[in-house]
């Protein structure tokens, strides 16, 4: 049976070699769809200067995260009608894909790209509900190392 749970959610992404820090607070909704399988949907607000560059935009329309969250693998998916989606598949000790889709920004069709990334660590805690996750990975090119980042994502009671 699949239930939900609305719940204040903070998620911080990080490099820890590049000047890199990104936080969002937002309410979330997480379905359980097995015992320790969640799913987790976020509204990505837009930002200040976005709100009024962009007032005409339908609040609809702002990018949605959504992340699929297991003890042993994450798939984090960014989605929605803005010019940038990714998809990224993490599981410890594991060589796992990010995949990014640039919409209309160098051309009048979308450019892709897939990157390759190496989970060092994945931390989920809470026993029978998710209440924190870190991911550290390595993001790298087929032959160049990208830099290290952290994901840090807390769902509040």
């Amino acid at each position: 049976m699949l239930t939900h749970h609305r719940r204040p959610v903070s998620l911080t992404w990080l490099s820890t070699d590049l000047p890199l820090l990104t936080n969002l607070d937002t309410l979330g909704i997480v379905y359980q769809k097995d015992r320790y399988w969640f799913h987790l949907m976020l509204k990505q607000p837009l930002l200040p200067e976005q709100d009024a560059q962009e007032n005409h935009l339908d609040r609809e329309t702002q990018q949605l995260l959504w992340l699929e969250i297991s003890p042993y693998r994450v798939i984090m998916t960014q989605q929605g009608t803005g010019k940038i989606a990714y998809r990224h598949f993490w599981e410890e000790g594991v060589f796992g894909s990010s995949h990014f889709w640039f919409n209309g920004l160098m051309s009048d069709e979308g450019t892709a790209f897939r990157l390759r990334n190496f989970t060092r660590r994945l931390t989920l805690k809470g026993q029978t509900f998710p209440e924190y996750l870190r991911i550290e990975y390595e993001l790298w090119t087929p032959n160049l190392q990208l830099g290290h980042y952290a994901l840090h994502l807390e769902i509040h009671p």
